[in-house]
């Protein structure tokens, strides 16, 4: 079964910058992982896709974080990134790594890291 273990969260003023990590474990030369994604759920709301890779490195962002986020993945370490700069108060939030693909038998499999908090201060 695929882990995925984030890293980089914390805490930083609003205009700055964080990136976080997230490394996908266990995964055997017979699992395949297609798209990585970053989500996100601020206090109180909704859990959301924040931005999202494919294994051919195509992205897509939420609006609100085009131009500041940028995700990118690295498939020899199996494990995808996430750059925030110009940071707002409003991205405060606990962030979720992502992961779906292939495993034995082309049997489909997701998995979800367990999230690391990301606060910003006016």
């Amino acid at each position: 079964q695929v882990q995925l273990v984030e890293s980089g969260g914390g805490l930083v003023q609003a205009g700055g910058s964080l990136r976080l990590s997230c490394a996908a474990s266990r995964v055997t030369y017979s699992i395949g992982i297609s798209s990585m994604a970053w989500y996100r759920q601020p206090p109180g709301k909704q859990r959301e896709l924040v931005a999202d890779i494919t294994s051919l490195g195509i992205t897509k962002y939420t609006d609100s974080v085009k131009g500041r986020f940028t995700i990118s993945r690295d498939n020899t370490k199996n494990t995808v990134y996430l750059q925030m700069n110009s940071l707002k108060p409003e991205d405060t939030a606990v962030y979720y790594c992502y992961a779906n693909g292939w495993g034995p038998s082309s049997r489909p499999w997701t998995a979800w890291g367990q999230g690391t908090q990301v606060t910003i201060s006016s």
